[in-house]
């Protein structure tokens, strides 16, 4: 009898453990077409000619190339002022810690159009930065100057959240095991804390890069030429409608896909592994 019980236990957790992800697998797969049904039917239902005249066309192809310069630009930048505030952020509390985060975390949620006109107050031909770096030679508005700082300021926060993460993962003892052992807080960091969190701070520099490719709002205000491709995108669907647009569109989403896909695919191999 007690044989005949646990087997009946063991077969409604069964069910209950099988029910339990179907629901799971469900709801995540509803998710899943949500994105991607409106993605393949740009690519896969816009007018063939159409796709490779827009692949063939200079104005097409030049846009693209602008905006995957002006985004890894942007990511080196993002990495150099970035990674070390998080590691500040992730090993040492001071004044103000919290403001200091929630700021850093603010232009997500700030619209982006009106991350713009901030920029454009201040790095602006006739505002304070604009003035400075003007008589230097460097202009931000209309400019490729212009892109990277609009990328940089709506992009930067994925790539410092993500590499504090990493970071707080990374066992502080480790850390002071080196430094007895004579390693000054360079080396503890390039040696030690570095290698450890790197799978985290790649993580935030994916995410920078693709949230400046994607950027549109803050980059129409500040830089409007020369033209990223979320920009003609939106020039050619004002101007010439929808027919217009939507390969521009297809061959984003394509270049996007293949090279974030493809990226993902050998992080998760390498992480298999190691």
């Amino acid at each position: 009898m007690a044989v005949v019980k646990k087997s009946e236990d063991a077969g409604r957790k069964s069910i209950i453990r099988y029910r339990f992800l179907m629901l799971f697998t469900l709801l995540g797969l509803i998710i899943v077409l949500f994105i991607l049904i409106p993605l393949a039917k740009v690519v896969f239902l816009s007018d063939k000619e159409s796709l490779w005249q827009a692949f063939i066309d200079p104005t097409t192809i030049n846009s693209i190339l602008l905006t995957l310069g002006a985004a890894l630009i942007t990511t080196a930048i993002g990495f150099i002022f970035g990674v070390p505030l998080a590691y500040m952020l992730a090993r040492y509390d001071f004044p103000l810690k919290s403001v200091v985060e929630g700021l850093i975390d603010l232009p997500i949620v700030v619209p982006h159009t009106a991350a713009g006109i901030a920029l454009l107050f201040v790095f602006g031909r006739n505002y304070l930065l604009g003035k400075w770096f003007g008589a230097v030679g460097v202009q931000f508005v209309d400019s490729l100057a212009g892109i990277v700082i609009a990328m940089l300021f709506v992009s930067v926060p994925f790539l410092i959240d993500s590499a504090k993460e990493g970071f707080k993962k990374v066992d502080v003892r480790l850390e002071n095991v080196s430094r007895t052992l004579g390693a000054s807080p360079w080396q503890v960091f390039y040696r030690v804390t570095f290698p450890l969190a790197w799978r985290s701070i790649l993580a935030g520099n994916l995410m920078m890069w693709a949230r400046g490719i994607s950027e549109f709002g803050a980059i129409v205000i500040l830089a409007y030429y020369p033209m990223v491709t979320p920009t003609l995108i939106y020039q050619r669907f004002e101007s010439y409608g929808l027919s217009k647009a939507i390969p521009v569109a297809a061959i984003l989403i394509l270049v996007c896909a293949f090279i974030f896909i493809g990226v993902r695919t050998l992080l998760h191999s390498r992480q298999k592994d190691d």
